[in-house]
């Protein structure tokens, strides 16, 4: 039990070998709210709709140095975790003298962790192999399992686990499977299936009747950041809501349930800010008289000035996600304004990051401690190489994690966010999401009151815009990416709510409306048919299809295809599956609709212990 609660925090964080990108990345990299920001490297990463791109084969990429995606981590940690989850389930049954209630506790927490990740892998890679046991001696025949049969079986599985998991408040450690965590599981379970009253009477109990509330003021510790003299932070709910150290505490009423990552022995390495913040600390960018304008100076250089430390205010970014143009701008727009006082998106509370509120830093340059400039005033000529990895606006409230080892080191400029000691806790539920899934329950039945959930969140965050009229399943959509950057599986949220349409019937923010049976089988990247997720990435991202784009002299052309809703299963696992055939995904090589797949999970059950 302990290596499934603490797998979970490996979907967010870095590989052991990878310090340049981090799991969670590959969710956002491909989705509407970022992109991959690295132009001197790998095509793969911005185009994958071309011959060698994402394949079978080819594009998908891993924890062995690959700065990019981490596709076929996904499949591989995935499994991974099923079967830590199958473990507990094959033999807790079998242990001596232990009591039907801790037993129950065990299994409901085992059916916590596997249903998580066949959730996501259904949605991420469509019909898979089930698997729900311990295998004793090598299957070489698997078929697929349908995703509706794989849904109906999790969904079961959550119905016992809502009921044998305790509470949080009667359990002493924090991180672990609680009633609240298995409560948010099964609403997405229901919604996956089509069962919106369920849904929403789940999300009724976590909000109404189990003892979590929004956070409305600051609490626990005020942590300001690395260097106040540079970047002053004013203390706010929303910053100290996302601080590691607050993330977990009694205090936050908030959280349903978290992932410790802290303490020397147990941290994961979380380089947040290099990941996602802009490389602003190198030659791509000049001040008008044409000298580099930040180059970062470790706290023992003659040149330092504690005023202009952005490295440690703001971290070493070197740009390897990056937000899209609808994230950075058309994101904050509601009622047609853009809402500049929503503490998630403000400047002038120390939250947000534009990139004009910098100061050149270099210590040789006559514009040292004036405000960063993307074109000289005179000519107009831009100041800055590369647009797409080092000049964008980020979230600072969300990516800020002290840097414990370089806090530590006086000659060091490199703050990257979570080092070893750090404190780098993170949400995997809070109770904003639990608004925001009843939101989307209400959309799907047609109840008005969706809105006020997702105002709920906004005013909250002290919005001046508040949704007046129905909502869509658009706005729901905005909202999470407004509130859940960095915390949700954007990618597969996205991939979620276009089955959920699908079944539905309901039309998207466009008019679109979708079929079950056709949206997860389209390819191509003209904007007829294909599903929710692909027109989000294309029209609201605003990057993919749209033509090449001139960075750092070099065009990057981003592409995503229709096909891509759907990730194709690994060759190198459809190969050793030798005595079988599994079922490939439509619009990639091998695909053909007539292979055979368990249209029951209790077949593919009752299967599992048949290897010829």
């Amino acid at each position: 039990m302990a290596i499934c609660d603490r797998h979970l925090r490996s979907y967010w964080t870095n590989t052991s070998s990878n310090t340049n990108s981090v799991v969670i990345g590959t969710e956002y990299m491909m989705s509407d709210v970022a992109v991959y920001g690295k132009s001197d490297v790998d095509g793969n990463n911005v185009n994958f709709n071309f011959a060698d791109g994402l394949t079978p084969t080819g594009g998908a990429g891993g924890p062995g140095g690959n700065d990019g995606n981490y596709i076929n981590h996904y499949w591989d940690e995935t499994y991974n975790g099923i079967k830590y989850a199958n473990t507990i389930l094959t033999y807790a049954d079998r242990v001596a003298g232990l009591n039907e209630t801790t037993k129950n506790l065990y299994k409901g927490s085992a059916y916590f962790h596997r249903a998580y990740r066949y959730l996501a892998l259904v949605f991420q890679y469509g019909n898979v192999p089930l698997i729900t046991k311990i295998i004793e001696v090598p299957k070489l025949n698997y078929k697929s399992t349908k995703k509706a049969a794989i849904l109906e079986m999790i969904t079961k599985d959550m119905e016992l686990a809502v009921e044998w998991v305790p509470e949080q408040k009667n359990m002493t450690q924090v991180g672990s499977v609680n009633k609240g965590a298995c409560r948010m599981l099964l609403a997405k379970c229901y919604l996956a299936t089509g069962q919106w009253q369920k849904a929403k009477d789940q999300l009724d109990i976590i909000i109404n009747q189990s003892g979590y509330s929004l956070m409305q003021n600051t609490f626990g510790t005020f942590y300001p950041g690395g260097e106040a003299r540079t970047w002053n932070v004013t203390r706010n709910v929303i910053w100290d809501l996302h601080r590691c150290e607050n993330k977990l505490i009694p205090a936050n009423t908030e959280v349903i349930m978290g992932m410790p990552n802290r303490g020397a022995q147990s941290n994961i390495a979380f380089a947040t800010m290099r990941i996602f913040g802009p490389l602003y600390n190198s030659g791509n960018l000049k001040a008008p008289d044409g000298i580099n304008g930040l180059d970062l100076y470790a706290r023992n250089s003659s040149n330092y000035r504690a005023d202009l430390d952005f490295g440690r205010a703001l971290g070493r970014g070197i740009g390897t996600i990056r937000p899209t143009p609808f994230a950075e701008h058309a994101l904050w727009n509601v009622n047609g304004v853009e809402d500049s006082i929503d503490l998630r998106h403000n400047g002038a509370s120390g939250n947000w990051v534009n990139m004009t509120s910098l100061r050149y830093i270099t210590n040789t340059t006559s514009y040292r401690g004036q405000n960063l400039v993307l074109r000289h005033p005179t000519t107009n000529a831009l100041l800055c190489a590369d647009t797409i990895r080092s000049w964008f606006n980020w979230p600072h409230y969300k990516l800020f994690i002290t840097d414990v080892v370089a806090e530590a080191a006086l000659g060091t400029n490199a703050y990257q966010g979570a080092s070893t000691g750090s404190v780098a806790d993170w949400y995997l539920y809070r109770l904003a999401e639990a608004y925001l899934l009843r939101a989307e329950a209400k959309f799907y039945l047609g109840d008005a009151t969706a809105k006020d959930d997702v105002n709920e969140i906004r005013k909250r965050a002290k919005c001046g815009q508040l949704y007046t009229s129905n909502v869509t399943i658009g706005d729901i959509m905005d909202e999470r990416a407004r509130e859940l950057y960095l915390e949700e599986w954007r990618r597969t949220e996205l991939c979620r709510v276009s089955h959920c349409l699908a079944l539905s019937g309901k039309p998207d923010e466009w008019g679109n409306v979708y079929s079950v049976d056709t949206y997860d089988k389209a390819s191509g990247t003209d904007l007829a048919g294909g599903s929710y997720w692909y027109k989000r990435v294309v029209l609201r991202g605003g990057l993919y299809n749209i033509g090449g784009v001139n960075s750092n002299n070099r065009l990057l052309n981003y592409k995503i295809d229709k096909r891509n809703l759907l990730w194709p299963i690994p060759n190198d696992v459809i190969t050793a599956n030798n005595r079988g055939v599994l079922f490939q995904n439509y619009g990639y090589p091998g695909y053909n609709a007539a292979t055979a797949m368990w249209d029951k999970w209790e077949d593919a059950v009752a299967d599992e212990d048949k290897t010829n």
